[in-house]
């Protein structure tokens, strides 16, 4: 049986492959190809490039009602689409029920928050030093963006740098992540419905050496807006800090939980095992670390591990399933080493440690030391560790005893704690009485440290996208002094 190929999206026209060649779309649940994707040839990258940089003067100056209505049209397609746009996420992600629906009215979302940002990135007006003279700021776009997402929120995280991009009024070039090449085209696919002009939005995918390295290299792309591992972020920033260009870096994260000596244990455990959990621990924001005061921890690591016990690990299609397949089978091997590497130097394997393929069961260690590649690892898969502290303040030290610091958490009913916690805590985002995963597409989201830098959502996007420029107007003449 032959298999659907699909073409990349270039200058408004589907292109199909050339001397890139194509490459195969697999199903991580089954292992099996389902689709072939054009990929990217270097004169398809250039071919991308150019027409966003031809489009970016069309597109800046047409009116934000416009740009805004078109945001709102391609909203209201992927909502008629719901169902078909989850059922790829699931087919190609590896996605469970629960998580693919979220996604897609994820992206819903972030359309509509993108459609009321167009006519919002106000300047300022001020007075100036010099009589007469009257001075203001102005925000412009900058021009072509190239956008590098991730695989495991592909639709979602893909949707977020295009629709804030386009509605500050730059052109967009997308390449998305080798593992969900057909997300990244389902955008494209949706915009060229909602009548977006050609050339604004360029869906290319294929390698990164291909993609990627062309993107930072040409001149005509202004920003690189990049989701993924720390690992090729710190090239990407080393890459851009030498071409001189604009970059936002959202990384990897190894995310502590805080559970304080007061909380509600209960309580506790349900927003840990979401925290970990959800989708298989495949989130930057997973809750990786557990850090627990010691009065509770015996308590809590009991009945979390009765909690994680309960999990259900299977297809992916089936709404009861919990924990689905990792997109890549040679990440269970990574984390089998790192809790092999843990267990050699005196952690404890509490439940789970296997997998079957590329299901990996849900896995609780405790004993883990800063020996351990796993204290410091972002793992992402399902495996946490949960570290028992001596008091507040110690707690406070293990949560920021990263080098990540993209989110946190604490669940304690003392507000003096959670507030100290949340001034004090290392992360760019703080979460009180809650888990460490949380996203909305109006609010800035990002990190510190190896989790990156710059913010994503709502205005904060508008902010990194554009160009502030500060005009002056003498009003008569202005004395100069020779």
């Amino acid at each position: 049986m032959s298999l659907p190929i699909h073409p990349m999206y270039i200058n408004g026209s589907w292109r199909p492959a050339g001397a890139g060649g194509l490459a195969d779309d697999i199903n991580p649940a089954t292992g099996e190809a389902f689709a072939r994707i054009a990929q990217a040839s270097p004169q398809d990258v250039e071919d991308a490039i150019g027409a966003a940089h031809a489009a970016f003067g069309p597109w800046q100056k047409l009116l934000a009602g416009e740009r805004e209505a078109l945001l709102l049209r391609t909203a209201d397609i992927i909502a008629a689409q719901a169902d078909r746009i989850r059922d790829l996420i699931i087919e190609e992600n590896g996605s469970v029920f629960m998580k693919a629906p979220w996604e897609v009215g994820y992206a819903i979302d972030c359309l509509r928050v993108a459609a009321g940002c167009v006519r919002r990135p106000h300047g300022e007006t001020f007075p100036a030093s010099a009589p007469g003279q009257v001075g203001m700021t102005i925000r412009q776009p900058l021009g072509v963006i190239g956008g590098i997402a991730p695989f495991n929120s592909p639709f979602l995280l893909a949707m977020k740098k295009v629709a804030f991009a386009l509605a500050a009024g730059n052109t967009f070039v997308l390449k998305p992540s080798e593992l969900t090449p057909l997300s990244g085209l389902k955008i494209a696919e949706v915009f060229d419905a909602a009548g977006l002009p050609p050339g604004v939005l360029n869906v290319i995918p294929g390698p990164a050496a291909v993609v990627g390295d062309r993107l930072l290299a040409d001149p005509r792309v202004k920003m690189i807006t990049f989701t993924g591992s720390s690992k090729v972020g710190r090239h990407l920033a080393a890459e851009a800090g030498r071409h001189m260009k604009r970059v936002t870096l959202e990384m990897g994260g190894k995310n502590p939980l805080v559970v304080l000596a007061d909380a509600d244990i209960g309580y506790a455990v349900d927003a840990a095992a979401f925290g970990i959990f959800f989708h298989q621990g495949q989130v930057c924001m997973a809750s990786s670390r557990i850090i627990v005061e010691a009065p509770v921890y015996a308590a809590f690591l009991e009945r979390f591990v009765a909690k994680a016990r309960t999990i259900t690990v299977g297809d992916p299609r089936d709404p009861a399933t919990v924990i689905g397949p990792l997109i890549r089978p040679s990440q269970c091997g990574f984390i089998a080493d790192q809790i092999a590497d843990a267990v050699a130097k005196g952690a404890t394997v509490c439940c789970g440690g296997t997998h079957a393929g590329p299901y990996f069961t849900p896995t609780v260690l405790a004993g883990v030391t800063d020996r351990m590649a796993v204290y410091g690892e972002e793992s992402f898969g399902p495996v946490t560790s949960v570290l028992k502290a001596d008091d507040y303040e110690h707690a406070l030290f293990l949560s920021n005893d990263t080098r990540a610091g993209l989110s946190s958490a604490v669940v304690t009913n003392d507000l003096q704690k959670a507030m100290d916690f949340a001034l004090r805590s290392e992360s760019g985002m703080v979460h009180i009485n809650d888990t460490t995963i949380s996203d909305e597409p109006h609010i800035a989201f990002g990190g510190v440290k190896d989790s990156g830098f710059g913010r994503e959502g709502g205005m904060a996007s508008i902010a990194e996208m554009t160009e502030v420029k500060w005009i002056t107007f003498q009003m008569g003449k202005r004395d100069f002094p020779f």
